[in-house]
């Protein structure tokens, strides 16, 4: 539950729309609630601004999906990474109005295109290859379910730069990018060579085997020597958009 949700709450209360014991029997479960197996935090959105999202590798489907009834009770677009399109066809025969993002491995509640804007600009995604896209739809998802305007501009890698500087009016439109590279991570680099926005860095766990499962391009993007660049851990879409999210609603 979010600031925006409870105000709606103790205002149709204080209007008389709703009784006092219906709206206890909602908030019963808040701040935190007990499901045995996991304890569900529903005070996060209205403490930080960003709901608590269910971590689907290593749960069951059985899992996911009492969760997510119980944060359905709540409000809010909710939301789970890392499931497998196996793992999500058994969640869905439970659930079937949760809309499964194949590429970025998600489960919403809802669908994000239907989300109410929150940001006050619009954040790009980018990716340097189509092997990085994946990543970068986790990002992509996450940053529409948080309210995100949200644009992307995929497979603009550095083994061919042209590709990147056709783009070069949106980069400049945009009010914060993440960017996603395996490899040797370079384009975190060079974009931010190019705007005076915040560049959040993604490495990815794509690349031959000195690339040690994206070790490489995270301490490529580390050692950047465009400064200012953040960097979140590898494969971490999800993070990036958070963080995103953050600079976008200041």
């Amino acid at each position: 539950m979010d600031e925006k949700k409870l105000t709606e709450l103790l205002n149709e209360v204080r209007g008389g729309s709703r009784e006092v014991a219906e709206v206890v029997q909602l908030l019963k479960g808040w701040p935190a609630e007990k499901l045995g197996f996991a304890c569900l935090d529903h005070h996060r959105a209205l403490r930080t601004g960003l709901p608590e999202v269910i971590y689907g590798e290593g749960k069951s489907a059985e899992q996911i999906v009492a969760i997510f009834k119980k944060m359905a009770v709540h409000g809010r677009m909710a939301m789970a990474t890392r499931v497998d399109a196996e793992k999500a066809e058994r969640v869905q025969k439970e659930s079937p109005a949760l809309v499964y993002h194949r590429q970025a491995r998600m489960l919403t509640s809802g669908d994000p295109e239907e989300i109410a804007i929150r940001g006050r600009g619009v954040v790009g995604v980018l990716s340097a290859g189509t092997s990085d896209i994946p990543v970068a739809e986790e990002a992509l998802v996450t940053a529409r379910c948080l309210g995100n305007q949200v644009e992307h501009i995929y497979d603009v890698g550095v083994a061919g730069i042209h590709r990147l500087l056709a783009h070069r009016d949106l980069l400049q439109s945009l009010s914060v990018l993440i960017v996603v590279a395996g490899m040797e991570g370079a384009l975190p680099s060079v974009v931010g060579g190019l705007v005076d926005k915040p560049v959040i860095a993604v490495p990815t766990s794509i690349g031959y085997g000195t690339g040690f499962g994206g070790i490489a391009a995270l301490l490529g993007m580390l050692n950047s020597c465009a400064p200012g660049i953040s960097v979140v851990n590898i494969d971490n879409g999800f993070g990036a958009a958070c963080a995103a999210d953050a600079i976008n609603r200041i």
